[in-house]
């Protein structure tokens, strides 16, 4: 609050010395030491008040720069009232001022290379294969934010709140979705003062059900007046360019924090480019502005998604300028808006880092074939564009979408949060389905580069599990790590699991020697006849994985005419 004063108490100082006459003279006579005493006094007021009001209601910044748009005005009414000498200097500083208005307005204009050059990702071809045996964090947030509400009922005075924004994140080794409680008006918030604490959910078991944790926060965005959580940090920190919506991380011990992407701008007020992050206690309002190589450990999100978006649309709009993103096009790649924030998606790694993952596509309008994909560490910023295999045409996240409505078109299905695994070598996009309700029905898997190869289930491991199979027959190679190798081995079978999977059977089985395997009939037929005791030849992909993918079997004995 004291910067913002001291800051507002200077843009009155000079909105003094621009609007009234320094000599006194005017065009109709002299004013005398009193009557400018009185006109500073009122010019002080106004402007003070005025600067102060637009900068708390619109929490806009106070960068030196803001400030430019208000020194025509001023200069203006000054050189009106002044004569001689001093109207001619206030005439140029309006002059000037209007040149560095028009200045600043043309910026989208002229630097674009600077935004491009700002957003430079390192080049790949593929991401790494995906662990098989992990599960993705690929629970929904539509489908997790309808089981909040339904479970809104364990929050105490629960029509004094509502349910806020949810924000995926990697909680004690947990991959979990948290959405905090928010203040349902004004009234409320006037009655509650601080909110009970947030909701947390498993992003990879959808079974699981949502647990309320009691935590008392007073600085939250549904808050009014100065606790309200953008305020509040707007007013710890007036000069701060902002970029993208707070956002609530808890630690390990569940403490519930909030954070902002700060920044600085590309050029002339224009283009961002994070910085760092402002950390907020919730509960204490307790403020650190810290970098973004010092941020802790517990927060994943450190740089916001709005940031990584307007970063991909630099990226792939830019490559040759501002003109030729808006008429020749050349080479331009568009950011897809499938993501589940702000147009990019929250990914795990192994490793437990946190990325956000976009599709670009061509900006031809028609065409479903991706031009390539990147994921940005959340912490830090940097980022990665993958090609893809340049001799194969990898469908879009959109033409993946399409894929699930015309599958499930008589029951209303819908495809929600594509992203794109290196699958047993093959890049492949994993998609919730969703019913009308808003309700997880099922996972489905489909090649990016075949997309007549698909497979879906109940989990995102039995859907990988019946994909391996269907990859099996196709043209695609199964091989768990883009490195497996062809095996042979034999022995007697010690036990057989079978179940009916679509139009086939998969059939799971134990050799004597401790190995597993899985195979399907649509890739051997006769492995139907598989009994326990039976001796057989197998050979298979060797991916290290608990259930090893089947090539052929042949089953000692079984007689086939």
């Amino acid at each position: 609050m004291g910067q913002l004063i001291l800051l507002s108490i200077i843009a009155s100082i000079i909105s003094v010395v621009l609007i009234i006459p320094l000599s006194g003279k005017v065009s109709k006579g002299k004013l005398t030491v009193k009557q400018r005493g009185i006109l500073g006094a009122t010019v002080i007021i106004i402007s003070f008040i005025c600067v102060f009001s637009f900068v708390y209601i619109s929490k806009i910044d106070v960068h030196w720069t803001i400030f430019l748009y208000g020194l025509p005005v001023a200069a203006l009414v000054g050189a009106i009232f002044a004569v001689g000498v001093e109207q001619k200097v206030k005439s140029a500083i309006v002059l000037v001022s209007i040149i560095a208005v028009t200045y600043f307005l043309s910026a989208p204009f002229w630097n674009a290379a600077e935004k491009y050059d700002s957003a430079a990702m390192v080049e790949e071809v593929e991401i790494a294969p995906f662990d098989e045996t992990k599960t993705p964090a690929s629970v929904p947030p539509k489908f997790v934010k309808n089981k909040m509400k339904k479970a809104f009922g364990q929050v105490p005075n629960t029509s004094f709140y509502e349910l806020g924004n949810l924000q995926i994140q990697r909680v004690n080794g947990q991959y979990v979705y948290i959405a905090p409680v928010e203040f349902s008006s004004l009234f409320k918030w006037f009655n509650g003062k601080t909110t009970p604490g947030y909701f947390t959910m498993s992003a990879t078991d959808s079974s699981d059900n949502p647990k309320f944790i009691e935590y008392d926060m007073t600085y939250v965005p549904s808050a009014f007046l100065n606790k309200n959580l953008e305020r509040h940090m707007r007013l710890q920190y007036p000069t701060l360019i902002f970029y993208g919506e707070p956002q609530l991380e808890v630690d390990d011990d569940g403490k519930p924090y909030y954070i902002r992407s700060y920044g600085e701008f590309i050029s002339a007020r224009n283009g961002f480019d994070v910085k760092g992050v402002v950390l907020v206690d919730a509960a204490t309002g307790s403020s650190e502005k810290i970098p973004l190589e010092d941020v802790p450990a517990f927060v994943d999100g450190a740089v916001s998604p709005e940031a990584v978006s307007l970063q991909n649309s630099y990226y792939g709009n830019y490559v040759h300028g501002y003109w030729n993103s808006m008429f020749g096009k050349r080479d331009v790649k568009l950011p897809s808006d499938e993501g589940t924030e702000a147009n990019v998606s929250p990914i795990f790694t192994e490793s437990g880092e946190m990325y956000y993952f976009t599709d670009f596509t061509s900006p031809k309008e028609g065409v479903d074939s991706m031009l390539g994909y990147s994921l940005t560490n959340a912490r830090t910023g940097e980022a990665t564009y993958y090609t893809g295999n340049l001799e194969e045409s990898y469908m879009d996240s959109q033409g993946a979408l399409d894929i699930i409505s015309k599958k499930f078109i008589e029951k209303e299905w819908e495809g929600e949060m594509p992203i794109l695994y290196n699958f047993y070598g093959e890049a492949s996009w994993l998609t919730a389905v969703l019913d009308s309700n808003g309700f997880l029905q099922n996972y489905f898997i489909v090649s990016a580069a075949n997309p007549e190869i698909s497979a879906y289930a109940s989990t995102p491991n039995e859907a990988l599990k019946a994909y391996k199979t269907a990859l099996s027959k196709g043209s695609s190679t199964v091989d768990g790590s883009s490195s497996a190798e062809e095996a042979k081995t034999q022995g007697k079978v010690e036990r057989v699991y079978k179940e009916r999977v679509g139009d086939y059977t998969l059939v799971s089985f134990l050799l004597e020697t401790g190995e597993n395997f899985i195979v399907s009939s649509e890739v051997v037929p006769l492995a139907v006849y598989l009994e326990q005791g039976d001796t057989v030849y197998v050979t298979f992909y060797a991916t290290g994985e608990q259930f090893q993918p089947v090539k052929e079997v042949t089953i000692s004995g079984l007689r086939t005419h």
